[in-house]
């Protein structure tokens, strides 16, 4: 066998080796989401909150209100991050909290916010998306 044929059969080798990893990933079982969803909150203590929250893929961080993370027990840490958002650049309070959305059960980071003009108490952004290996759609009613 000559080099090129070696070289030719390596080659082949590793695209093969490439088609199995990417059918692997595919065969990932995803949760299809809608644009709001049904999440119940825990906090420290083990208290649950359920409620109605916005998915928002364009939000790198999750966000909580700050009322709510007061019903759940939970004090906000020294752990500040810098947001930007409609209204402004605003550095925020962080929080470590366990979210149940669908049957993927996550403890992330959440940022504190006052959201009581808002329509949803809960955000959840790309950091929580990204964990449940979830799809968004838009057309879904809440799930």
């Amino acid at each position: 066998m000559g080099k090129v044929e070696k070289v030719e059969r390596i080659v082949k080798k590793e695209k093969m080796e490439k088609l199995e990893k990417i059918e692997k990933k595919e065969k990932i079982e995803k949760t299809v989401l809608g644009l709001t969803a049904k999440v119940t909150l825990q906090g420290p203590s083990g208290k649950e909150e359920q409620v109605v929250g916005r998915i928002d893929t364009g939000a790198t961080k999750s966000s909580l209100d700050i009322s709510l993370a007061g019903k759940l027990g939970l004090s906000p840490s020294t752990k500040t991050r810098l947001i930007k958002s409609a209204s402004g650049v605003k550095r925020r309070p962080m929080v470590l909290l366990k979210i149940k959305l669908n049957t993927h059960i996550i403890e992330e980071e959440f940022t504190l916010a006052d959201r009581s003009h808002m329509t949803f108490p809960v955000l959840i952004g790309q950091n929580i998306l990204k964990k449940g290996a979830f799809l968004i759609d838009p057309l879904r009613n809440v799930s």
